[in-house]
């Protein structure tokens, strides 16, 4: 009757320049977070992305594309405000900026949410930018404190933005405190410390939740698993890379579906799975969520 796996945070639309003149843009639906809901729910697991779009043809498009998913669109909520956009305005290097002030997501409200979906769920993913704009911000760690409290296991994925400056670092340390697994990159661990020694930063955070597991992506170098003083590492199935966008977000979500449903497995089986997701998600256009036969694929290559 309700979702056991929840990501609560934003689905927004990427505008993504198509020329150099900037007269042509293309719209895509997208969002950390929501893009975590869509591959949890590839792999045939009930889930439910938590979050507030706007009731134009942005906000028609996302919800749309969450019922193609099979999302229970019992959680998502719309509101007469603005869309939240990510103007891409230059793809190589990528160069952006977000318009979303007083925008919809900014007003999900938990308490509106279906009436017992807490008894069910077993999983709540958080991350993304939504973490990073007030006052929603404030709203999702209050919600990932209370599930916390009740026993449900909690995953982050800071994926770092130019907009996660200081004002950041306590939302950082708590959501770290919370999470019983937590997803980071070089790039991530460069920008939420604002350093360039990445060891000392990936200690640090390590340092503020010894008891999770870490999930250090890598690219195509693959990924390491970090749990207490051990750490297994796997390297990437080869592949021809169509479009690494959402890679990182199936990488977790996998990640998280064999914790969950294969609790014999060891870490290194779970880190296989996790990498195998990530390359996966590589082989088709935009984010593309692969099915547990396109991970099983890469896995016994």
């Amino acid at each position: 009757m309700f979702p056991i796996f929840v990501a609560a945070g934003e689905a927004l639309t990427d505008m993504v320049v198509q020329d150099g003149t900037r007269q042509h843009w293309r719209s895509l639906t997208g969002g950390s977070t929501w893009n975590v809901a869509r591959a949890m729910a590839k792999l045939e697991v009930p889930t439910a992305f938590a979050g507030a779009i706007s009731q134009d043809v942005f906000g028609d498009a996302l919800w749309q594309a969450s019922q193609e998913a099979r999302l229970d669109l019992r959680f998502l909520q719309r509101y007469q405000k603005s869309p939240l956009l990510a103007i891409v305005h230059r793809t190589d290097p990528p160069a952006y900026f977000f318009v979303g002030d007083d925008a919809a997501d900014l007003h999900f409200d938990a308490s509106l949410l279906p009436e017992g979906w807490r008894k069910q769920v077993k999983w709540l993913h958080f991350g993304g930018i939504s973490l990073a704009r007030e006052p929603l911000a404030g709203k999702l760690l209050a919600l990932a404190g209370q599930l916390k409290q009740g026993g449900v296991r909690i995953s982050y994925d800071p994926n770092y933005r130019l907009l996660m400056d200081e004002r950041y670092d306590a939302t950082l340390r708590r959501m770290t405190a919370l999470a019983d697994v937590i997803k980071v990159s070089e790039e991530d661990l460069a920008g939420l410390f604002r350093t360039g020694d990445i060891a000392t930063a990936f200690d640090t955070l390590r340092s503020w939740n010894p008891n999770a597991a870490y999930l250090y992506t890598k690219g195509g170098d693959g990924a390491s698993l970090h749990i207490g003083d051990e750490s297994w590492s796997q390297p990437a199935p080869r592949i021809a890379v169509v479009d690494t966008v959402g890679a990182g977000d199936a990488s977790i979500a996998a990640l998280a579906w064999s914790m969950m449903h294969r609790a014999d497995a060891t870490p290194l089986q779970h880190l296989r799975f996790s990498v195998a997701a990530g390359a996966a998600a590589c082989l088709g256009a935009g984010a593309s969520p692969p099915s547990l036969q396109d991970i099983d694929k890469l896995t016994h290559r």
